[in-house]
This record gives C-alpha cells, structure tokens and sequence, in this order.
C-alpha cells in the first residue's frame, strides 16, 4: 500500500475525516509530558533505597511487567509506577536513571503511548486492568483496550531479540528465555574480567538473528522494529546497564553479576534461573555520567553490529517456512530515497526507520482510534524533534509496503499483536 507522509501526516486531503492538531499544540503537548521529576547526580550511585528500595512485582495485585528487562527494573525501584503503567512524563526515568537522551527517551516513550496506550501513557507488558489506564485525554478516540508492549510486535518489539523468544514460536514474545540468557551469559563465562560490551553482543545477536531465520517461519525484520528498535535492544544492554563507577567512568563494565542482576536470573554460572518480577538497579551502580546516548549514538552503534551479519540490514524476513528469509529492496519501499548503501551513511538507518513508521502510523492507527488527528500529531512531533537533533534527514515522501505481503509474520499478525 502506498503512504505519502504530505497527505497522511501533515493534514492535508484528511482533515475532514481525523482533526487536526497544528505543530504548535503538539509541541506544548510534548512539552508538558516530559518535564523532569527529579534530578539524580551522576556521579554517584543510583539510590536504591527509601522510595526507590527494590520491591519484586505483584502480579497478584495486578502489577505489570514486560519484555524490556530496563523498565521492568525502574518499576521494581519505584522509577516508573509499580503498577508497570506509566504517563509519558514518568519515562523521564529513563532519562534521569540510564541517561538517554532526552529526545530519543521522548521519541520511545511517545511512540510507545499512541501504538501501546491511550495516547497519554502506557503498559510496559500486557494490557492493563481497568482502571490504569484510559481517560487521561478527553477525546482521544481510543477503540477498546491498549495491548501494552507485549502487545506491539512488528510495531515496536520484533524477532530475534537477546532473551526473549519469538512470539510465531513461543507463543509470547515477554517472557525472558533461560537458554537464551545461558547463551550470551556463555560467551564471556570463562574471561578472566567478563564485560558484555558491543562486540560480545553483536556475536550474540547474529546467533540469535541466524536462529530465528532458521526455527521461525514467521521471522520479521520489519524497518523499524528491525532495523531500529532491534539493534537498540542489544545496544541498550551495555550502553545503559554498564557500571560507571571512577574505574571506568566513561565505557562502564557490565560483569556478570550486573548483568544477572539486570535480567533477573540468580543461580550458578552453569545453572541460571529466571525469577519473573525480580529485575534490579544493582547496588552501587552508577548511571553513564551524562544524558547523552540519543539517535546518533544509536545509531553509529547498530552499524557497528553491521560486521557480524550484513542480514542485520535487510528488511525482510522468512516466506512460511524456515531458512526462507527473503529481503525486499529499500529503494522500492521508500520511493528511491533510501537504498541498502546510503543506509550505512550518516543517520540514515534511523531516518529511514523513523520516517518509515511515522508514514505507516494512519494505516496502523485505524484499528486503535476512531480519529487519528491527535495520535498522528504527537508522531509528528516527536518523529520532527528527533530529527531535528541530529541535524535533519533525507525526507521520505512516501512507502511502498504492499511487498510485505510475502511475509505472514507481517501480513497475518492480528491488530492486538498476536497471530
């Protein structure tokens, strides 16, 4: 199907069917979402105490948690609301405690409430009971219950990721996978000073991409999922849980222990155990010493993880069965802006990835809002902000998805997220 972003996201053609909201008013509207709640002095270690002592979640209370092992332990602190539902404005945790930038955190955390919430906030896991979310904005045009994380496969989470399984074959795609753990805590399980950096999660990622192509008829690897979020959720890992302390201020150390403490996973080196509910900020952690890491640092790191596998790239995925995986041109999905080359140069990659979701958002909105002005305008938004930051980007005019077609792990995934 074909998109103009002229047509769908600036207004023009659509407005008697979904109300506009100017740039203006989607600007104030970030704006009052994302003021900081607290400030937290990098140079020493996060408070894990007093309001933000570790509590394990209470899924008997109703308590949500999710696939993204960082959220699930800002809630266990009291970063986030222990309920596991947050406002775009709580995300600012995200920020204060792993230093994200500011507006690659408002980015995901808008994304998150428009395609997993009610426009306001969100569920870091499945959807929420009634009560947690819903109402915050009056008119927004919500149909039915937001699906939460759990529920964005191919919108926000995909395939192949570090622990989880896939959704096609495991029949979620939330919760933590011991083997997977096992086998990127494996990699550094004899080093004589373990450090999960990129290099030992770029061999873990093409472990796990090479698996999903060869056990999942259904693997995606979709432009923003795949090409994005996918290589965030590995960078993420060291960039955002490595330990600053004065030793290593700058590159930080992420050892095993941090690394368990993180994921949730206690046992011995041969004998790891998942405990649902349990991830943690572990004590004397310190926190990157600035809030830097935005979308160029995501950027320069997910082509960095272009040397273990060129397939990384390619938008595509299995055709029904598995070791199928069939890529599809960039220049054809994106009018010839975007190409397999120019991907690898500047921003491009994110550019593409952003734009691309940005223009996909009318079609993927349909089935969540029965008006798409205001959700349309905080993509906008937020998609402009993050753009501007890093200096701009060549301007997608339109997609062509009608190829995704081939791919039932694209054309048979339901609008709540599941198959």
């Amino acid at each position: 199907m074909k998109s103009s972003l002229a047509l769908t996201l600036l207004g023009a053609g659509a407005a008697h069917a979904f109300p506009a909201m100017s740039d203006a008013e989607a600007s104030a509207m970030l704006d009052s979402m994302t003021l900081s709640k607290r400030a937290i002095d990098p140079s020493k270690p996060i408070p894990v105490d007093g309001e933000h002592a570790y509590r394990r979640a209470n899924f008997a209370a109703g308590e949500i948690r999710g696939p993204c092992p960082g959220l699930n332990a800002l809630a266990n602190h009291g970063y986030l609301p222990r309920s596991g539902v947050g406002s775009i404005a709580d995300f600012q945790a995200v920020t204060d405690v792993f230093g994200v930038a500011p507006t690659l955190n408002q980015f995901l955390a808008v994304y998150g409430a428009v395609f997993d919430g009610d426009l306001l906030s969100w569920s870091i896991g499945g959807p929420p009971p009634a009560g947690l979310i819903g109402g915050l904005l009056g008119g927004t045009g919500l149909i039915g219950a937001p699906q939460g994380l759990s529920g964005s496969h191919n919108k926000y989470e995909g395939d192949a990721s570090p622990t989880r399984g896939d959704l096609y074959v495991e029949g979620n795609n939330f919760v933590s996978q011991p083997e997977n753990f096992q086998a990127l805590y494996d990699i550094q399980k004899n080093a004589a000073n373990p450090n999960y950096n990129l290099d030992v999660l770029g061999q873990h990622r093409n472990n796990r991409f090479e698996n999903s192509i060869a056990t999942n008829p259904y693997f995606f690897n979709g432009p923003f999922s795949g090409l994005a979020v996918l290589p965030a959720a590995y960078s993420f890992i060291y960039r955002l849980m490595a330990n600053h302390t004065g030793a290593n201020p700058q590159e930080g150390v992420l050892d095993k222990e941090t690394l368990k403490t993180f994921f949730g996973y206690t046992g011995p080196d041969d004998a790891l155990v998942f405990n649902p509910g349990t991830e943690r900020i572990p004590e004397n952690w310190y926190r990157r010493p600035a809030n830097d890491y935005g979308v160029a640092a995501a950027v320069a790191d997910g082509l960095y993880f272009d040397q273990f596998n060129p397939s990384f790239l390619s938008v595509g995925g299995n055709t029904g069965k598995v070791n199928s995986f069939t890529g599809v041109d960039v220049g054809d999905l994106s009018g010839g802006i975007f190409n397999a080359q120019n991907l690898r140069e500047g921003n491009n990659l994110w550019c593409f990835a952003m734009q691309f979701a940005a223009q996909a958002a009318p079609d993927t909105l349909k089935p969540l809002f029965s008006t798409l002005g205001r959700p349309l305008a905080l993509i906008r938004g937020a998609t402009n902000n993050a753009i501007a930051a890093i200096g701009g980007c060549p301007q997608l005019q339109q997609i062509e998805d009608d190829q995704f077609n081939q791919f039932p792990g694209a054309a048979r995934l339901s609008a709540k997220g599941t198959y």
